[in-house]
């Protein structure tokens, strides 16, 4: 059985590291047992990089090993030792790689040799207690933990970077004409689907060098499954012109140039997203005398549906020089219409001043109410946030006072023992609410201070 080295597709689960937790510490030397917090930050996870690379031709790779992982974050130490960042990983893959999500739509479209995209991003790192110090705050007996990585599933598509496109039933000679206009050595054969993957050729033309493409296995009805031209269609998406080439030689019955011509339209028609593509017609084979004849005859009926038409012969290579020209003009013309390359511009959105960061939303329940905060910052401190550690749930606490999250839980009516949930649905931290936490703690002082420091 013969193993497939083109895989024009692929679902890749990536996973980004975690950051490491920072370190809760205390420096202690002799003469000096409590020097004062000194607890590291936890290093941040590494980040999936996605990168065009021009040596790179197939998704093989992702198909066959399709879960990738960066590395987590180091946690922070004693002595104000921060945590080592996560190995980033960078996966390679072809130029024209379209990235798209779960649910199908397009993340990136990574063209040209270098390109990036970081598809996973890595968790940042926890503070350890001596970033966490404060006049307020002077020993700190706990760190934040590191945020998760992103874990996301995306699927890779590739679409050829070609600019000029042949299209064809099988056996047109697609590959025949690659083969005699450039220097690519295709698989050739006298039978159907003998080409099983998109080829690709350079070709000269006077000054200009361009790329020309065949799609493979396109029949009538390949926009519906059959055959093998759906699954390539989409490398036709990016050229400049695409060529018709027509067998005017087959024996087969019901075939002249016309209708296959009609046929292949219908099926571009069917895929979408084509009409506005230029249009040539090679009529292929008329080394064969009957094949000139028809190649003749239908001419003008091919001409005046304003497509350029040339007899060619791939075999003696009759017409190829005209053909080849005529490609070039039409490259060159869109290359020159094409919008100038504008440098990637990052822009800066500050939140609006009355932008709280957060909702809070009353829920009804077979026991009465729940209220549940959604919001950025109150989910990335819950995932910050050691449970184990009454301190660092205390300092919880505090942070959502400060947001507003407890003002705004009194507005909508919560009272004392309700439940309130932080974070999204299907992920969420269930509290028991207690209003104004922040003032059980007088008996120990200020939430993170130690009274042994006082006076230092």
């Amino acid at each position: 059985m013969a193993i497939p080295t083109f895989v024009d597709r692929a679902v890749l689960h990536v996973s980004a590291g975690d950051g490491g937790a920072g370190c809760a510490s205390v420096k202690r030397e002799k003469f000096k047992p409590l020097g004062g917090p000194d607890g590291g930050n936890g290093g941040r996870g590494g980040n999936v990089i996605l990168e065009v690379d021009p040596s790179v031709t197939t998704l093989l790779d992702y198909q066959r090993r399709p879960h990738r992982k960066a590395t987590n974050g180091r946690p922070g130490q004693g002595d104000n030792k921060h945590g080592a960042d996560g190995g980033d990983i960078v996966l390679a893959v072809p130029d024209g790689t379209v990235v798209l999500d779960d649910a199908g739509s397009e993340i990136v479209d990574l063209t040209g040799a270098g390109t990036r995209y970081v598809v996973g991003q890595g968790g940042r790192g926890g503070l350890g207690n001596a970033a966490l110090a404060s006049p307020r705050r002077k020993a700190p007996g706990f760190a934040l933990l590191g945020e998760p990585g992103t874990a996301r599933t995306i699927t890779l598509e590739l679409k050829a970077v070609a600019d000029v496109a042949l299209v064809g039933f099988p056996s047109a000679g697609k590959s025949s004409l690659i083969a005699a206009m450039s220097a690519a050595r295709p698989k050739i054969a006298d039978y159907p689907f003998t080409t099983l993957v998109p080829n690709l050729g350079v070709v000269e033309a006077g000054d200009a060098r361009f790329t020309v493409a065949d799609v493979p296995g396109l029949i009538e009805g390949a926009s519906d499954g059959r055959g093998l031209g759906h699954e390539f269609l989409r490398h036709v998406e990016r050229c400049s012109v695409l060529v018709h080439v027509v067998d005017c030689a087959t024996m087969e019955p019901g075939r002249d140039p016309v209708s296959d011509i009609d046929v292949i339209e219908s099926e571009l028609a069917a895929y979408g997203g084509l009409e506005g593509r230029p249009r040539m017609v090679a009529l292929n084979k008329t080394d064969v005398p009957e094949a000139a004849d028809l190649a003749q005859m239908v001419t003008a009926d091919l001409q005046s549906r304003g497509w350029p038409v040339f007899a060619v012969s791939a075999a003696t290579h009759a017409g190829l020089v005209p053909l080849g020209y005529a490609m070039s003009e039409v490259v060159l013309a869109a290359r020159a219409a094409a919008p100038a390359a504008v440098p990637t511009r990052i822009v800066l959105r500050p939140e609006a001043l009355d932008d709280a960061g957060f909702t809070v939303t009353r829920e009804t329940t077979p026991e009465g109410y729940r209220f549940h905060v959604r919001g950025p910052r109150p989910q990335r401190w819950v995932r910050q946030t050691d449970f184990s550690n009454d301190e660092a749930v205390g300092y919880l606490a505090d942070r959502l006072e400060r947001l507003g999250v407890e003002e705004e839980l009194v507005k909508q009516g919560a009272v004392a023992g309700d439940e309130v949930l932080i974070g999204p649905e299907d992920d969420a931290v269930v509290f028991d609410w207690e209003p104004m936490l922040g003032t059980g703690a007088e008996l120990l002082g200020p939430r993170g201070s130690d009274p042994r420091l006082e006076g230092r």
